[in-house]
């Protein structure tokens, strides 16, 4: 979908029916002015480069010397000419100076009451925060309507960039930045006779993560803007993409919000903790397969004895699953590293019930079919 050193074809792929076909849709307030202001100075370059470096090629035919004659001085002085290539210039790059630092004091001021969605950063992945413990690795906002990410990263640095919305900005480790934009361009819909057949394939071919790169749109139907992740982070830096779905109404965002944020009634537990290991972010870390990736795999993971960082041994049981979950930092497996952010206040007891039925299903240790988790009973608010 958008690994950085891939991200280019897809700009380009994605915008064939754009004005400007080497650059993203204009999906945002921003876009417009920036690809004005970035064309401007390119056509400003282009007007200095002619004429100068035609310049340069005359210069070097006209008084180009003989192998081994003696060069002559030439030099003039003409105070006018002089003044004027100093001077003129200098009117382009304070227009240039005066438009650029407009149009980036206009994207550092959050207007007063946009939506303010929490942004976090680790590796490799991403989790959006949509208040009362709703979280979600894509991002769902409104159009026309300005938004306010409030990031956070809990490893290292990244940096959050949107090409449709011409907006970036680094994700820095012990401090919270912010950035805003205003999409004006909403998410299409698929048909549901497309939604469909995406998913009896997607079915077919065994389940797993869902490929945005195949379907050009999301699970629930969207289609939907990139977000990357632009400051190498890491080994699986190029893995570190979401979505950006912009939705027409509130109506259906809150729709969509209160459909992600609990297990359906008519949903098993290993079904729900499935979706939420691909929505999650477990996927870019643990296979299913075996192999090895930043964590160890879940085909290897319940029922399992493992061997600890201190040589110790825990067997892994509903328990260490459930502690791995919310402090991943205390028992950590031998050979890989403590990097795993915590999940304690995204998931709730259902959802952590949920994943270990999953694991259950996968695993090659212990049970392999696990015996139905029953659903967690809502608390009531304090």
């Amino acid at each position: 979908m958008f690994a950085t050193m891939n991200n280019i074809p897809y700009l380009l792929g994605d915008q064939f029916a754009s004005k400007f076909t080497w650059f993203p849709e204009q999906a945002s307030t921003f876009a417009a002015e920036n690809d004005w202001l970035f064309f401007l100075i390119t056509w400003i370059c282009v007007l200095f480069f002619i004429p100068i470096a035609g310049c340069l090629f005359y210069f070097c035919w006209k008084y180009s010397k003989p192998k081994g004659q003696k060069a002559e001085s030439n030099t003039a002085h003409n105070t006018p000419l002089e003044l004027a290539w100093s001077i003129l210039p200098s009117f382009f790059l304070v227009a240039m100076f005066v438009i650029g630092a407009r149009s980036y004091l206009n994207q550092r001021t959050v207007p007063e009451g946009a939506n303010n969605i929490g942004l976090k950063a680790f590796k490799w992945g991403w989790t959006m925060d949509y208040g009362e413990g709703i979280m979600n690795p894509e991002l769902h906002i409104l159009v026309n309507e300005p938004t306010k990410l409030s990031m956070r990263s809990s490893d290292v640095i990244h940096s959050v960039f949107v090409p449709a919305f011409r907006a970036k900005k680094d994700v820095v480790p012990g401090r919270y930045n912010y950035m805003w934009f205003e999409a004006d361009v909403a998410s299409e819909k698929v048909s549901a006779e497309e939604l469909e057949k995406a998913k009896r394939q997607f079915e077919m071919n065994g389940g797993g993560v869902w490929d945005y790169d195949e379907w050009q749109f999301t699970p629930d139907g969207y289609r939907f803007f990139d977000l990357y992740c632009t400051e190498y982070c890491g080994k699986n830096h190029s893995v570190m993409q979401t979505a950006v779905v912009v939705h027409s109404t509130v109506e259906d965002l809150n729709a969509w919000i209160e459909k992600v944020s609990k297990r359906p009634s008519d949903q098993t537990p290993e079904a729900w903790g499935e979706k939420l290991y691909n929505q999650r972010g477990c996927a870019g870390c643990h296979s299913l397969d075996g192999s090895k990736r930043v964590g160890p795999s879940f085909k290897e993971s319940y029922g399992n004895e493992r061997l600890l960082s201190d040589d110790t041994t825990v067997r892994a049981d509903e328990d260490y699953i459930r502690n791995s979950i919310l402090y991943p930092k205390k028992q950590v497996v031998k050979g890989y590293q403590p990097v795993m952010p915590s999940y304690q206040g995204q998931l709730s007891d259902d959802d952590i019930a949920s994943i270990i039925a999953y694991l259950k299903t996968v695993s090659d240790y212990g049970p392999k079919a696990a015996a139905e988790v029953p659903k967690a009973e809502e608390t009531t608010e304090e």
